[in-house]
């Protein structure tokens, strides 16, 4: 009996378990990968807590999202096609591969219409489905595959989610006229993806706001613009007098009470505030200000199918820089975890079995 390893969430709060367990064969429509390269989301911090803080309105658990133990997370892959279902068309045998994880129910309108991200009973792999820490994976159709032969995939990984999530806050977004700026929150994997994808998107005047002195000279080398160390008692009026008060987009990928008061503060009016971030707790404003300051304020749940295929075009196109990525055997996972949550990684981990 063939044999593969994983490492899986057994209880919340806990490290990671390695399992060995039989290597599934695929049936119907479904793809087997051998992972090769799986990213670390700081969601996953969340996901194994086994909650998201929802400030006054009490916790998020991920028992209430379907999520059911054990389960192996991870939920940026790139794999190798090891083998079909005889359902799965001529999907060819040894081609490197970019999963969507973001997996819907298949059959509500969101799914018909190809926004799996926007189904109310997602199948997440990595989270309802078994994920890519592990040296094996499985995935239901070739229709979550996408094609990133040639590129690198310690890079390429991480769009599964971190380079999708920001793509598409950008398009909601929207263009950004001259002389006006567009502020991103947090200089982590997102972060420093909302930059280099910006700037492939046509976005010049970018200021890049972070506590942390490391990941504000990544932003930079990423080519934020201006930068801003956002736990300075006058970060707000920094803010104003960097952007020569035209800041008029926000892309925040901490989704903070303090990223989001900074935020709602600093934005001009018809200013756009899109928020991706899930550290959790409380969004306050005065109501009165939507109208008086006509502000958009939305969220972004990572994308659809579609649109990690029309970012990894654009990756191909030579015209995203690519981010900090360190490369970690998958054995280390749990002290990747660890090192995320203490703040020190700056750009992306992404593990490997090979």
């Amino acid at each position: 009996m063939a044999t593969y390893r994983s490492y899986d969430l057994v209880e919340f709060g806990k490290p990671l378990k390695a399992r060995e367990r039989e290597v599934p064969s695929p049936e119907g429509t479904q793809v087997l990968l051998r992972v090769r390269r799986s990213g670390v989301c700081h969601s996953d911090l969340h996901i194994a807590e086994g909650f998201f803080d929802l400030g006054e309105e009490g916790q998020f658990r991920m028992a209430d999202r379907g999520m059911r133990l054990p389960v192996t997370m991870g939920h940026e892959i790139v794999g190798e096609v090891l083998a079909v279902g005889p359902e799965a068309g001529d999907l060819a045998l040894g081609k490197m591969m970019l999963v969507f994880p973001w997996i819907g129910c298949g059959e509500c309108r969101a799914c018909k219409e190809d926004r799996e991200n926007d189904c109310m009973e997602m199948r997440i792999i990595g989270l309802v489905r078994d994920g890519g820490y592990a040296t094996h994976v499985l995935v239901d159709h070739p229709k979550f595959l996408i094609d990133v032969e040639g590129l690198n995939p310690d890079t390429v990984a991480p769009h599964a989610c971190s380079g999708l999530t920001v793509y598409n806050a950008l398009k909601k977004i929207g263009p950004v006229n001259d002389g006006e700026w567009l502020s991103v929150m947090g200089a982590g994997g997102l972060g420093l993806n909302a930059i280099a994808i910006a700037r492939a998107m046509g976005h010049e005047r970018i200021i890049s706001v972070d506590i942390d002195p490391l990941k504000l000279q990544a932003a930079a080398s990423m080519g934020a613009q201006a930068v801003l160390d956002g736990s300075r008692d006058d970060a707000l009026e920094e803010l104003r007098r960097i952007t020569d008060n035209q800041l008029l987009a926000v892309l925040d990928t901490v989704g903070a009470p303090s990223t989001s008061r900074l935020a709602v503060h600093a934005l001009v009016k018809t200013g756009r505030y899109v928020v991706v971030g899930l550290y959790g707790g409380d969004f306050r404003m005065p109501l009165p200000w939507l109208p008086q300051k006509a502000l958009t304020v939305r969220g972004c749940h990572v994308g659809s199918s579609g649109e990690l295929r029309e970012l990894i075009a654009l990756v191909r196109s030579g015209r995203v820089q690519e981010i900090p990525v360190t490369s970690r055997a998958l054995s280390e996972v749990n002290e990747t975890l660890s090192d995320l949550k203490a703040g020190k990684i700056t750009g992306r981990v992404v593990l490997t079995a090979d």
